[in-house]
């Protein structure tokens, strides 16, 4: 794994664990701290673009308390969806 690489996925691990609301924060962080090194690039990207979807919005999509609009219903979002009711 490259150096930049890298960098970028501790970024995320601490976007994951601090995105503003603590639900949010213990699932984000689990998730981020369980999967991010298996993400490719592609999934890394559609990840950074969740986390700046406001937190609210983000929880109750996860939960499915609310749709995802049509664009981030993704293969990314589906792993954390899958994750919150299998893995914690």
């Amino acid at each position: 794994m490259s150096a930049e690489l890298s960098e970028r996925r501790k970024k995320l691990l601490y976007r994951s664990s601090y995105t503003g609301t603590k639900e949010t924060d213990l699932l984000l962080g689990a998730f981020a701290r369980r999967h991010l090194p298996g993400l490719s690039e592609a999934q890394l990207d559609t990840y950074e673009t969740l986390l700046e979807i406001e937190d609210p919005r983000l929880y109750k999509w996860i939960t499915g308390m609310e749709e995802a609009p049509p664009e981030y219903q993704t293969d990314v979002l589906n792993l954390i969806r899958d994750f919150k009711f299998t893995e914690q």
